[in-house]
């Protein structure tokens, strides 16, 4: 259960933790403190930082496939028509 997933990660957060997850539900990277968006696409075609930064930046970074899906996700649609 994701919601669940995400209160541990939290938790364990808000005790000190430095949490590193790689992750693609969009669940989890918005309620990310900072995200590190890799590609641009897969395998040799990918490896380099496309974008990071919190959440809504990384929405907003043009050319991230990530960053496209997770501006929907969070309602900042008006940036879709930017990309």
């Amino acid at each position: 259960d994701v919601a669940r997933l995400i209160d541990v990660l939290n938790r364990l957060r808000d005790t000190n933790n430095t949490l590193v997850v790689i992750e693609h539900n969009l669940d989890i990277i918005k309620s990310a403190d900072w995200v590190i968006d890799l590609g641009p696409e897969g395998g040799n075609d990918g490896g380099q930082i496309v974008a990071e930064g919190p959440p809504e930046r990384v929405a907003a970074a043009p050319g991230s496939h990530t960053g496209r899906f997770l501006a929907n996700s969070l309602g900042m649609n008006h940036l879709l028509d930017m990309k």
